[in-house]
Order: C-alpha cells, then sequence, then structure tokens
C-alpha cells in the first residue's frame, strides 16, 4: 500500500496526529528551497496529505512568520497580487532540528511501545 493510501485510509486519525506536527513537517520543506502557500500545499497533497487546508497552511505560515522562523520575500505574480514567498532562517533552522530531536525521541519511545514495552 502507497504511502498516499495509507494517509487516507486512516482519515481523522491522522488528520489529529498531523495538527501537531504540521509545523514541522512545514519547515522541513521550507529547508529544502523557498514556497509560497499554495506550493506547500500542493506538495502535502502530492504527497497524500489530501485533508488538508490551504487555509491551514497559511495560518501556520502566518505564525512562524511571527515567531521569526522564516523570512519572507514579495514576489511578482502574473495573476493577481504579488506572492508571499516563504524561506528558512536561522532561527528556523534551529527550530526545526529541535522538531526533529523531539521527533527522534517520540518515535524511539513508541517503537519500544509497540515491541511490548521492552
Amino acid at each position: 500500500m502507497s504511502s498516499s493510501k495509507v494517509v487516507v485510509c486512516m482519515g481523522k486519525q491522522v488528520t489529529e496526529m498531523l495538527k501537531g506536527v504540521l509545523e514541522g513537517i512545514v519547515l522541513a520543506i521550507l529547508s529544502g528551497r523557498s514556497a509560497y502557500g499554495y506550493e506547500i500545499t500542493a506538495w502535502l497533497r502530492e504527497q497524500g496529505f489530501s485533508d488538508i487546508a490551504e487555509g491551514t497552511v497559511y495560518a501556520l505560515l502566518i505564525r512562524v512568520e511571527q515567531r521569526g522562523l522564516v523570512d519572507v520575500a514579495k514576489v511578482p505574480s502574473e495573476k493577481g497580487p504579488p506572492r508571499k514567498v516563504y524561506s528558512l532562517n536561522a532561527r528556523g533552522r534551529d527550530h526545526l532540528e529541535e522538531f526533529w530531536r523531539t521527533w527522534s525521541f517520540l518515535t524511539e519511545r513508541l517503537d519500544k511501545l509497540r515491541e511490548g514495552g521492552k
């Protein structure tokens, strides 16, 4: 079963868990390249996260911008107003590293729990 089918099959539980890690996922996307909100949403959907609303991503981008984790540049758009393009800055990279440390800690504990608490 492909990863996109797994996400679709698990529905609500995945959506709820995803809310807690979506910031880290978006920061990880931005660690690879700059992007604007719609690009991030489209990439998430391509990866099987079909329940992610565009508004959720935009609200998250506003929060990480306010917290100083990303730099924002306004880039002219062929259609409509300029786009806000987000790129991860040094503070955001530090935050992402902390996210990955926390993620590793949690997955190690969950793997042990799955194996019967050994």
